[in-house]
């Protein structure tokens, strides 16, 4: 199990260039790829899964006691990124299944990935938890109104089968991972230590199945799609920041809400697009879950270098 559990950390550590060497092998060579394209739902129900068996109670306790700033992050998080998403596809004028691509990566909740990302950058991790946590529950119902909203101008959207799609893909494995953790907690645990190699794979075969299916599109707005792609993330970050500043909160919570902001469920957004809308629609959420993953590392190395000014003080006075 020792053995498992270090190729497990070593996984988690280094995801993010698994990501972009498979992703790299699946535009060369897509054909021994593309047949993963039927299997992107049940994969994103793993990570799903795995995500339910870190939850604890806990994590939605924080929801009582600081009620304010949770709800902020998740209404700074569902206005910001799909507003700004579909800012994007409206002012660079994009064809339409970029914008339809985009705009979905933008309603997702948030990213599974964030949360280290907040630990990473010395953040307030019990916000980012629960903010994340119930972004993830209110998904089924929120992220097909906001593609409603915002993607009917370029397709027709049918909220009934959005939302049964995400039930699916999201919330059946997430509450079968907590009842699992729940009543059998020893086997779980011991699972757990396993559950980056798993997510990681997953990721990476769901990211390869979508670059190898759409492959030749990618070659001819692979530089657009990318460049959205960084544009909508990092002025998520940057928003998210300052709107947690503007609302009040300490560096350690703007840290945190910045993260859940910037930060998005690209495998939903994949699995969404695939099902329901066009391949090439998906590839902007692929992109997605490399780059955020990329940026999220530069910023809370960042972050974490960043002191409150109440801490300085206190560092100060202590010298004295």
């Amino acid at each position: 199990m020792q053995v498992i559990e270090k190729i497990s950390s070593f996984a988690g550590k280094t995801f993010t260039l698994w990501v972009l060497v498979f992703a790299v092998i699946a535009f060369q060579f897509p054909s021994h790829f593309v047949w993963l394209g039927g299997y992107i739902v049940p994969l994103l129900g793993i990570v799903m899964f795995g995500m339910g068996l870190t939850l604890e109670l806990s994590d939605f306790k924080e929801v009582l006691r600081r009620p304010k700033e949770v709800a902020l992050g998740v209404i700074g998080h569902f206005v910001i990124m799909p507003l700004l998403a579909f800012l994007l596809a409206v002012g660079l004028d994009l064809p339409k299944e970029v914008a339809v691509g985009v705009i979905l990566v933008g309603c997702c909740p948030s990213g599974t990935a964030s949360n280290v990302m907040v630990f990473l950058a010395r953040g307030n991790v019990a916000l980012a938890v629960a903010i994340a946590s119930v972004s993830t529950i209110l998904a089924p119902v929120v992220t097909p109104l906001l593609i409603l909203l915002f993607a009917s101008k370029w397709v027709d959207v049918s909220v009934a089968s959005l939302f049964l799609s995400i039930v699916q893909v999201v919330i059946v494995p997430l509450a079968l991972g907590f009842i699992i953790k729940k009543f059998f907690g020893k086997q779980a645990q011991a699972g757990a230590k396993a559950l980056p190699l798993v997510s990681v794979i997953a990721i990476v075969l769901i990211v390869s199945a979508v670059v190898a299916g759409s492959a030749a599109k990618i070659a001819e707005t692979g530089l657009l799609i990318f460049g959205v792609v960084i544009l909508h993330n990092l002025l998520g970050f940057l928003i998210g920041f300052f709107f947690a500043r503007l609302c009040g909160m300490d560096l350690a919570k703007q840290k945190a809400v910045a993260m859940e902001v910037g930060m998005q469920n690209s495998g939903l957004g994949v699995a969404i697009a695939t099902a329901h809308f066009s391949p090439l629609a998906a590839v902007p959420s692929a992109i997605f879950s490399v780059w955020h993953n990329l940026s999220g590392s530069v910023l809370a190395n960042l972050f974490s270098r960043m002191k409150d000014k109440n801490e300085n003080a206190n560092s100060s006075k202590h010298i004295a």
